[in-house]
């Protein structure tokens, strides 16, 4: 009888001591006894990959900038996880477990040739085979790669390198199953160091933990799942740290089927893009100069709920201050725009709510326009990729069409457009990304009562807020300015883009965008130039805000979903200062000081402590 194998991986807190990496042993052993073959992958031991990098920075006194420093940096961390490897092996053998140790460069991980950032080509699984099929348990170092089997330059694959290392091992092998060893129980509904009543997932689909692993959760990296969700890799996240016999069985997260491999394809170097959709049946709304202050949103979105309008993108733009009507002792207000997305066929109730609540709220204008479509890229192989959000709106600006409207998460960017220019927008991204473009079909609007919407929340401390006012409303705009970032290597991550009036006498927009803390100075310096070559009227930075996300991937079966987050954080007394949405995310940006208050009042709003 063919036993099955499996995967597992433990991480550096599971090999941080002798005792640890004992308790390992007996739990590989245990896996092995109940008839399956093994292969371990493992990090270094605890705090070991610190400990390295400070030694480098002090013989560099910095970070590694060079090409040859990169090379010695990768060498260098490269050997922590050969110190592991031999203890893991020794204390199997210890057990009387037939095991051995290998470098990424005994197995054959071979990657690209980017030191410190590589990514995974082939495994050439000949050597590993022979040593499974003699019954024998081979561990293997995570994190590392080499450029070739000729040339053997060792690389390291960045943040979460391990994780990343055993899922492709598991492709490669055609594994059964891969399980993640780390030191919680698996993956819960939000970091319940925040809040102690988030309850642990049993499953969890790879698109809800992609996003959730981008915005924040340290649980898994993103690249290991987009891995996972492209071959259909069975994953599992456990603790390492809970008794052999009485441990959970952690979080499953389920993939899509598996889609046949390539010959000679990469791992980790697929089609970025595998989707373009068009979506004919969108209308859209705009409250123009809303009141900035805590409940606007959750006002109008609970009308838009209740008239049972099924809401698809939402986006609110920066704030404006403008002086009111009463004059100019009057002090001035501050305002912003709300713009939404419905279906074509409610667009009657969506405008009769947005029009009298628009009233009520004294809104400059309210706009409805029906001669809209939405065109969308998707693929989970974005992920990382500064470069693809910028070539869709380059392809789009090429093509003479203007961008309405911009959403993005982790893997899908949406763009509304015209409607009359929609089928050529879908066209040439279809050639572009070589894909054949194809109709959005809407999901069914039922949903089990007794399921959640909402899978998961998140909270990213770790963002900062840039935005260019009154730019050029004109084909091509977004793709100059994102075209710059991306060649700066700049990780954009929330974009919305909204319709303001006039500058000089033409069309003019606001675009704001969320990146990283530590790429927010350069990205200021780029926004800063692109103002300028566009005579915009100027550029803001916020480093002082806070991220709050809702993720679930049947978001789109519950109408109200939005009006109930809105409303949890209006409750708290929260003001959101920008929201952008996908299919499966909803997010706010909020003060930084009431990041973890709203992570913990949009937690109790969704019950997510109920099983």
């Amino acid at each position: 009888m063919e036993r099955s194998l499996i995967v597992q991986k433990y991480g550096g807190t599971s090999v941080g001591s002798v005792e640890r990496i004992q308790a390992v042993a007996q739990r590989v052993a245990h896996t092995v006894e109940r008839g399956h073959r093994v292969v371990v992958v493992v990090s270094a031991m605890g705090d070991e990959t610190d400990r390295l990098v400070d030694l480098g920075e002090q013989i560099l006194q910095g970070s590694p900038t060079t090409p040859a420093q990169l090379r010695e940096w990768d060498m260098l961390l490269s050997t922590g996880e050969q110190v592991s490897i031999a203890l893991v092996a020794l204390a199997l053998q210890r057990l009387g477990c037939p095991a051995l140790s290998m470098t990424a460069a005994q197995v054959g991980i071979v990657t690209t040739r980017d030191h410190s950032r590589a990514r995974i080509l082939h495994i050439h699984t000949d050597r590993l085979w022979q040593h499974l099929e003699r019954g024998e348990v081979v561990v293997v170092a995570g994190f590392q790669g080499i450029t070739s089997l000729a040339e053997l330059e060792i690389t390291t694959l960045g943040r979460g390198g391990s994780d990343t290392t055993a899922v492709a091992l598991a492709v490669a092998l055609g594994a059964e199953l891969c399980e993640i060893y780390t030191d919680v129980p698996g993956i819960f509904t939000t970091d319940p160091r925040k809040v102690p009543e988030a309850r642990l997932l049993p499953e969890i689909t790879s698109d809800e933990m992609l996003e959730l692993a981008s915005l924040g959760a340290q649980v898994l990296h993103p690249r290991s799942v987009e891995i996972a969700r492209n071959y259909g890799v069975k994953l599992r996240v456990r603790s390492s740290l809970e008794p052999l016999q009485a441990g959970s069985e952690g979080t499953l997260i389920l993939s899509p089927p598996p889609r046949p491999r390539v010959a000679d394809s990469s791992i980790e170097l697929g089609l970025a893009v595998d989707t373009v959709e068009l979506d004919r049946d969108q209308a859209k709304l705009v409250l123009v100069g809303v009141p900035d202050r805590p409940g606007i949103a959750a006002q109008l979105f609970q009308g838009i709920a209740a008239a049972g309008v099924n809401v698809d993108l939402i986006l609110q733009s920066l704030q404006f201050t403008a002086a009111p009507a009463g004059g100019t002792e009057s002090l001035p207000q501050p305002t912003n725009d709300i713009a939404f997305t419905v279906s074509r066929s409610q667009v009657a109730e969506a405008a009769a709510v947005a029009r009298q609540i628009g009233q009520e709220l004294k809104c400059a204008a309210v706009i409805v326009d029906e001669a809209v479509a939405k065109v969308s890229i998707a693929g989970v192989g974005m992920m990382g990729r500064p470069g693809i959000a910028a070539h869709m709106f380059q392809v789009l600006a090429e093509a003479g069409i203007n961008l309405q409207m911009i959403s993005m998460s982790e893997i899908r960017v949406s763009c509304v457009v015209a409607a009359e220019r929609a089928g050529d927008a879908a066209l040439a991204l279809g050639e572009s990304f070589q894909v054949i473009p194809h109709l959005h079909r809407a999901k069914m609007l039922t949903a089990p009562q007794d399921s959640h919407p909402v899978r998961g929340v998140a909270l990213d401390l770790k963002q900062s807020r840039l935005g260019i006012r009154k730019v050029p409303d004109r084909p091509g705009t977004a793709a100059h300015l994102f075209g710059r970032l991306a060649a700066a290597g700049i990780i954009v991550d929330t974009i919305i883009q909204s319709q303001r009036g006039y500058h000089n006498g033409i069309p003019s927009t606001d675009i704001a965008f969320t990146v990283p803390q530590d790429q927010a100075m350069a990205a200021e310096a780029i926004c800063r130039q692109v103002a300028e070559e566009l005579q915009a009227a100027g550029v803001d930075a916020d480093h002082d805000i806070a991220k709050v996300s809702i993720v679930g991937a049947d978001m789109e079966t519950y109408p109200g979903v939005a009006a109930r987050l809105f409303t949890a954080l209006a409750e708290a007394g929260i003001n959101i200062e920008m929201i952008a949405t996908s299919e499966i995310k909803v997010s706010c940006v909020v003060r930084r000081d009431r990041g973890i208050p709203a992570l913990q009042a949009i937690h109790r709003a969704f019950r997510l402590d109920c099983p």
